[in-house]
């Protein structure tokens, strides 16, 4: 891999990700959303190009790169959180926009297409998560990530393209969104206040940013063409035992809201990637444990995000 394409790349994943393509001498083209607040977030470095293109004009890239890339990944998605994931309408365009980031991915001479699907596309399974495992997902974000998995791998094959997708599970790490458990409860602590929390009974698999952005790299190089892989650490512990390793890094007599807020409706209470074949296929084993990783995420947030 000498070339890469990256859309949705100011997120956790995608910084790691374009982090990783430096160290190994990569060129990296970034495709953010046009007047992007996170474009900001962008590493600086001659291997880097930010292009501004929304997903709706993905089709407009060969017009405006001219050159030819390796390897396609496709990180953007427009509606991921709260009610947006039930927004029917705005779904189904993202499975659209999947495929004409395939369409692009072909016209600038891509060999592969890596997609980032999610652990939504399972619904509930009490049981440790493969590509195997039967997909049942509960909401419209889900059902979409699902059909753009499927669909795009039948175009790539169309196209003469490999075709890698990915079930992405619970990842945080500098650049995060800020309504995720994690980055809402650091503010919260950093604030002083009390965060509204869960009872914390459900088991859960988190990874580190970088180590996800260490796992997109090595599917890039070595992942195997029509597979499906799981990226998440492949261990668990309870909600609550992650919340007090954060508060604790914060402020151990910090108080915590557990409790205070009602389960999700079809709240998921189990889940755990298998990353066996992940590991076997790319050599990919995560570097970081939670403690290591969220004491680098609290340092990044006190640095930079707590100015903002």
């Amino acid at each position: 891999m000498k070339k890469a394409i990256i859309t949705g790349p100011t997120g956790a994943i995608g910084i790691a990700l374009i982090k990783q393509l430096i160290e190994h001498d990569v060129e990296v083209v970034a495709v953010c959303r046009k007047g992007s607040a996170r474009l900001k977030n962008l590493p600086v470095h001659s291997l880097v190009t930010c292009v501004e293109v929304d997903l709706d004009s993905l089709l407009e890239l060969p017009q405006i790169v001219d050159t030819s890339f390796d390897v396609f990944y496709h990180f953007g998605w427009d509606g991921t959180f709260g009610s947006t994931r039930n927004d029917l309408s705005r779904q189904l365009k993202n499975i659209q926009y999947t495929l004409e980031a395939v369409e692009t991915a072909s016209k600038l001479g891509c060999k592969r297409f890596i997609g980032a699907g999610s652990q939504a596309e399972y619904g509930r399974v009490e049981g440790v998560c493969s590509a195997n495992t039967p997909t049942f997902p509960e909401n419209g974000y889900g059902i979409a990530k699902l059909c753009a998995g499927q669909m795009s791998r039948v175009l790539c094959e169309q196209k003469g393209l490999e075709h890698v997708w990915t079930r992405i599970f619970s990842i945080y790490g500098p650049f995060d969104a800020d309504n995720t458990m994690v980055m809402s409860t650091i503010r919260s602590l950093q604030n002083g206040d009390i965060p509204a929390l869960t009872k914390g009974e459900q088991v859960w698999d988190y990874l580190y940013s970088v180590d996800a952005g260490r796992a997109m790299y090595a599917i890039g190089e070595y992942g195997m063409h029509g597979k499906t892989y799981c990226i998440g650490s492949g261990t668990t512990r309870p909600l609550i035992e992650y919340v007090e390793i954060l508060r604790d890094n914060i402020d151990k007599n910090a108080v915590l809201g557990i409790g205070q807020r009602e389960y999700a409706e079809k709240q998921v209470m189990y889940l755990r990637a298998d990353i066996t074949e992940l590991s076997r296929d790319t050599g990919f084993k995560p570097v970081y444990s939670f403690e290591q990783g969220i004491k680098e995420t609290i340092n990044w947030y006190k640095q930079f995000k707590h100015k903002e």
